[in-house]
């Protein structure tokens, strides 16, 4: 009798998850949406993992909008979306400054009418330790990573409530949900982005917006060259570009991109890429001691600070070394160029066509 029980209990368990299943997959599909003549803003969107995620909504149809500081980007990623039949128009913006944000949306209404989907996307990489790090470096961040997006999501979002509809992907960082040695001021910005994006999903579900957190581990974008450096920069260039050029714990640019559309296609709340990323987040949930431990352990092995008077920045490719470029670093140099990184007359990249690798 008793085993009779439990198969019976076994099975009514069986059918209750199928249902519950079932009825996921329905509210899931409901919330699908098609990017064929979406109006699209990309923040950020003139290199990297933003102009990887434009590369792809151009093959859906989508009518892009890209900001970013430099023009001379845009224009690049702008002249290669339309030989591509892309429906692209760009605007010099920087995200961090109010009055930029609302004048750039305001003429994208102007001229699109309305924005279907926000991706924001725009960031920043300064790698030290903290004793090189100042305060206008955590400025910095915070006002690209929390402030950016703040304006934003607050000059785009009264459009989208107003049609009672649209998308809005934060992409923030595995460095929001897990502090990183070496990364506090970029740790610091995406931390406030994870909170903000969060507490928006909430707040904006009301008004039939669906607001999605992606929290991307390493990728092989080529941003690398970009991100800024300080104390022994070279070592700290060193240990950060070949760590995000192993294969077996980044994601290639276009396959982040592509994870990233797909989670913003069904309104999905959190979007954590890659596994290295997700098994660090759960550690930390479940075992913080732990976590702690490692990372600390971690930090000990990174490069020791500098003297204070070496407190300049330096970018990445300013900051070569024998061992970046190099054969471990080779698999996310490759997407410099190829993600409208770097100029080609850069060392950086000079050094790597001159195949000294």
């Amino acid at each position: 009798m008793k085993s009779a029980d439990r198969r019976n209990s076994l099975a009514l368990a069986m059918l209750g998850a199928g249902a519950a299943f079932f009825l996921w997959s329905l509210r899931r599909n409901a919330r699908r949406i098609d990017f064929l003549g979406k109006t699209v803003v990309i923040t950020g969107g003139s290199r990297g993992l933003g102009l990887e995620i434009a590369r792809q909504l151009v093959k859906e149809g989508a009518r892009l909008v890209l900001l970013a500081r430099r023009p001379d980007e845009l224009e690049r990623a702008r002249a290669e979306l339309a030989r591509s039949g892309g429906d692209v128009i760009t605007f010099p913006c920087d995200v961090g400054v109010r009055q930029q944000v609302e004048e750039a949306v305001a003429a994208v209404i102007e001229l699109r009418h309305k924005i279907d989907v926000l991706i924001n996307v725009a960031g920043i990489i300064q790698v030290a330790p903290f004793e090189n790090l100042e305060l206008k470096d955590f400025q910095e961040s915070m006002d690209v990573h929390a402030w950016g997006p703040y304006h934003m999501i607050r000059a785009v979002a009264p459009h989208m409530q107003r049609r009672r509809s649209g998308r809005i992907v934060n992409v923030s960082s595995i460095g929001g949900l897990v502090a990183v040695p070496h990364l506090l001021a970029y740790t610091m910005g995406k931390f406030a982005l994870t909170g903000l994006s969060d507490g928006f999903r909430a707040e904006l579900a009301k008004d039939g917006i669906y607001v999605t957190t992606v929290a991307p581990g390493l990728m092989r974008t080529g941003s690398h060259v970009n991100a800024n450096f300080k104390g022994q920069y070279k070592k700290e260039f060193a240990w950060f570009a070949i760590s995000g050029a192993n294969p077996a714990l980044s994601t290639s640019a276009p396959a982040a991109a592509h994870k990233i559309i797909e989670a913003c296609r069904y309104g999905q709340a959190r979007l954590i890429v890659n596994w290295p990323a997700r098994i660090l987040h759960a550690a930390n949930a479940l075992l913080p001691e732990v976590t702690s431990f490692a990372t600390g352990m971690a930090a000990r092995m990174l490069p020791a600070p500098a003297a204070s008077t070496d407190n300049e920045q330096h970018p990445g490719w300013d900051s070569r070394s024998k061992l970046a470029p190099s054969l471990l670093t080779r698999p996310s140099d490759r997407a410099i160029e190829a993600n409208n990184e770097q100029p080609a007359e850069s060392p950086y990249v000079a050094r790597v066509h001159g195949g000294r690798q």
